[in-house]
């Protein structure tokens, strides 16, 4: 799930390498969400991920964390 306005790459871009990396990129926040990628004014999904213990991730951790993924 990506949420807000993102400095690296668009929301589809991102959408689109979560997919690529074997993850999904879902439209809405929910018990099964597994991090939230927020942006810029990322709006009510954060209090959604808030409320469902969601992991919040901004641009610097989410691209820490598919540096790895990316380097295979």
């Amino acid at each position: 799930m990506v949420t807000g306005r993102l400095e690296a790459r668009s929301r589809a871009e991102t959408q689109a390498l979560i997919k690529v990396l074997g993850g999904s990129a879902t439209s809405s926040v929910s018990g099964r969400t597994d991090y939230l990628g927020a942006g810029a004014d990322p709006g009510s999904k954060l209090d959604a991920a808030r409320r469902h213990n969601v992991g919040i991730l901004n641009d610097e951790a989410f691209h820490a964390r598919i540096g790895g993924a990316l380097a295979r």
